[in-house]
């Protein structure tokens, strides 16, 4: 006699698609994926599988870990960390590339430009499914400790694994494409600190209603208060 053939339920395919879309890094949360991982890895395939122009970009691309933060107002925001490799592959999907061929070698190259009317295009997108989260992207780093008179480390710590430079790097990544025109220290009499982060005056229309958000991510990741203003 055969053994009948096993059939797997839609949710078991689901979940083996969301646990492909997951590549945990050496300092990402081990375990299976959480709810908030699951809904955000699910989002992903949905766009890869609804809209021809991101599924080849799509495709490729994994999730480290997604967090869930609370802003003030009430609303929420997923942290999508994104393995360090593919980050610019994701920054890619928020820009828009055009193939254009060379009048004289006829070989072909990418210009990239930055679409005006609908800046973000992925994050966009995530949000028109989260009505309310809002979406941010940041690459996971890793930091290392400075190196004591008792360490073992034989090579010196690369300046990347610095946690002012990981703390700069968030920055970068919450606001991107936008670029932070200057940046401040305020120590108040207390002691207290405040970062305050000028953001360049073009993108106001499509950052102002995320800058409450961008504070409240980066003081859960970093401990540290940070004004953003355009």
């Amino acid at each position: 006699m055969f053994a009948a053939p096993v059939c797997l339920t839609p949710t078991t395919n689901a979940m083996a698609t969301v646990n492909q879309k997951i590549f945990r890094t050496a300092n990402a949360p081990a375990g299976a994926p959480s709810e908030a991982e699951t809904t955000v890895c699910q989002a992903l395939i949905d766009l890869e599988s609804h809209i021809p122009e991101l599924k080849m970009e799509l495709r490729p691309l994994q999730v480290s870990a997604v967090k869930e933060v609370d802003v003030k107002g009430g609303k929420k925001a997923y942290v999508i960390f994104v393995p360090m490799p593919q980050l610019k592959a994701f920054h890619k999907i928020q820009l828009r590339y055009v193939q254009l061929r060379c009048p004289y070698c006829h070989c072909l190259f990418w210009v990239m430009f930055f679409l005006q009317l609908t800046p973000n295009r992925l994050t966009r997108e995530l949000e028109k499914k989260f009505s309310d989260h809002h979406v941010v992207f940041i690459g996971q780093r890793r930091i290392l400790s400075k190196p004591s008179s008792h360490s073992r480390a034989k090579q010196p710590r690369p300046r990347s694994r610095t946690l002012t430079w990981v703390h700069n790097a968030i920055l970068e990544d919450l606001v991107f494409p936008t670029e932070i025109t200057a940046k401040s220290l305020r120590v108040s009499t207390d002691g207290s600190k405040l970062v305050r982060c000028s953001l360049d005056s073009k993108d106001a229309t499509s950052l102002e209603y995320k800058l409450e958000t961008f504070s409240s991510v980066y003081r859960k990741l970093t401990g540290k208060d940070v004004a953003f203003m355009i």
